[in-house]
């Protein structure tokens, strides 16, 4: 067995391993939703950041490097804005306010913060979730599919349904628990993929001797100028947006142990966005001199050119074939999956634990009489996975677009709504569901695609109306 394949099965092994050990800690649905309240700091932090940055930090946000150059620089700094933003503004208001209102998902916070008798939020809210974030994990099983295809030469379909099996597998097995610790895992080895492999580049680059590394800065705008320039701009930028709206992000608000420990978790998670972000934009960097370089090999061929390489978004593991040690290609490879792992394993948790405590426990008593809760939110783990590896089986749309779709989505229905929530005395219940209902919607609708994405304008109209509306419709005090 070669290293790259040990490697990754030695990860394997460990990842199943833990989720084997934490299914004998989870005996009820807080449990399997938040660990029961007693994961600390460390573990919460790196949790947040690597559910936060799935395969699109690994191969998303390169290949969109390689192809758009310095634009994507107005990503980088919009994300790790919205990182900052999210901790310093709704981390600590949101895990008192669970405290507060003891609720376990999103949806219940907002049915029981706006006294939602009738429970057409929290079916609204739940909804919703499932929706786009069974787009967002096909995107996680689509990249599984790309960088186990590239690593041990097994079509992308056998590596969709390889990558599938084990995220559900060990979701359903030890719920919260599993996904926190395995997300500590997978972290550490994102962030030293994200570090390590851009200076090895830079420094390949630089070893050259017909080559060597300039980043063109005329390319900050993508070449475009006035309006055009200003919108690219914001289209990066609106993906800080999002974070604040991403409901497997703000439950490890809800998740950890003490609220005082908000600022520790904050630091750690902080410091381990910066150089990853970047880290991800300069493998993009690199990789384009790489290539033009004609010193890459691929399936045993020599790439000439960037144009050489049909699909950008599998950048990253072969970067990591060519340049690094066999083992420490291992390694890395592991922190591509890794990256899917974390995000789809926390959003199939958030899909099934809303289904499960929002609806089924609330609106089908007749389920919940025969079923234990539990029992239903692991069945539901794999029918949700069923869907998700069925659209990343039948979509044709790369990690990076599906991954926005969804982003975006989420980030304009519970955003603005969550915020000013958590800020704003003067939020109506009536403002929230318009702000929800109005996320969803101009994010499908997509009305001024041809002028700027939908993550910011969705976000802005979402906005607007949970204000307009909540000064309209003022809730009886």
């Amino acid at each position: 067995m070669d290293p790259v394949t040990l490697g990754f099965v030695l990860y394997l092994f460990l990842i199943m391993g833990v989720g084997i050990y934490t299914a004998r800690l989870t005996r009820s649905m807080k449990d399997f939703a938040l660990g029961g309240n007693r994961l600390g700091p460390w573990v919460i932090a790196f949790s947040e950041r690597a559910s936060g940055e799935s395969a699109w930090l690994i191969l998303g946000l390169p290949g969109a490097a390689l192809m758009a150059g310095l634009l994507e620089l107005w990503t980088v700094v919009g994300c790790v804005s919205g990182i900052i933003f999210s901790w310093f503004i709704i981390a600590k208001r949101l895990r008192l306010a669970t405290e507060e209102y003891d609720a376990l998902t999103l949806p219940e916070l907002f049915a029981k913060r706006f006294q939602d008798d009738q429970g057409g939020m929290r079916i609204l809210a739940s909804l919703i979730i499932t929706f786009f974030f069974t787009f967002y994990v096909a995107a996680q099983f689509s990249g599984a599919g790309k960088v186990l295809n590239v690593t041990f030469g097994i079509t992308q379909m056998q590596g969709m349904l390889l990558g599938a099996v084990i995220i559900v597998f060990y979701t359903l097995l030890g719920g919260f628990l599993a996904v926190a610790w395995t997300d500590l895992i997978q972290g550490i080895i994102m962030i030293g993929t994200l570090v390590i492999l851009p200076l090895v580049a830079f420094i390949e680059i630089n070893a050259l001797p017909t080559t060597s590394f300039e980043i063109n800065t005329a390319k900050l705008f993508g070449g475009q100028t006035g309006m055009a320039a200003f919108a690219a701009a914001i289209g990066g930028l609106s993906w800080g947006l999002g974070y604040m709206g991403q409901p497997h992000l703000v439950t490890r608000y809800m998740a950890i142990d003490k609220p005082e420990n908000i600022r520790i978790s904050r630091r750690i998670a902080i410091a381990w966005a910066v150089p990853a972000f970047f880290g991800s934009l300069f493998i993009g960097l690199t990789g384009y001199f790489l290539l033009n370089s004609g010193t890459m090999l691929f399936e045993g061929r020599v790439l000439q050119s960037v144009a050489a390489l049909a699909d950008p978004e599998k950048l990253m593991p072969i970067m990591a074939q060519n340049l690094l040690h066999p083992w420490i290609a291992g390694i890395f490879i592991s922190g591509a999956i890794a990256a899917m792992m974390s995000t789809a394993d926390s959003q199939l948790l958030v899909t099934t634990t809303v289904l499960t405590e929002d609806l089924i426990a609330n609106y089908f008593a007749g389920l919940k009489k025969r079923f234990d809760l539990l029992l239903i939110g692991r069945m539901l783990t794999i029918v949700i996975g069923l869907i998700a590896f069925y659209l990343a089986w039948r979509s044709e749309d790369l990690v990076f677009e599906m991954v926005s779709y969804a982003w975006g989505g989420l980030g304009a229905s519970f955003g603005p709504a969550l915020l000013l929530t958590l800020w704003w005395k003067k939020v109506s219940k009536v403002g929230v569901i318009t702000g929800m209902v109005s996320g969803t919607l101009f994010t499908v609708i997509d009305l001024f695609g041809d002028w700027v994405t939908a993550r910011f304008s969705a976000f802005v109209i979402a906005f607007l109306a949970v204000v307009i509306v909540s000064y309209l419709k003022p809730d009886e005090r």
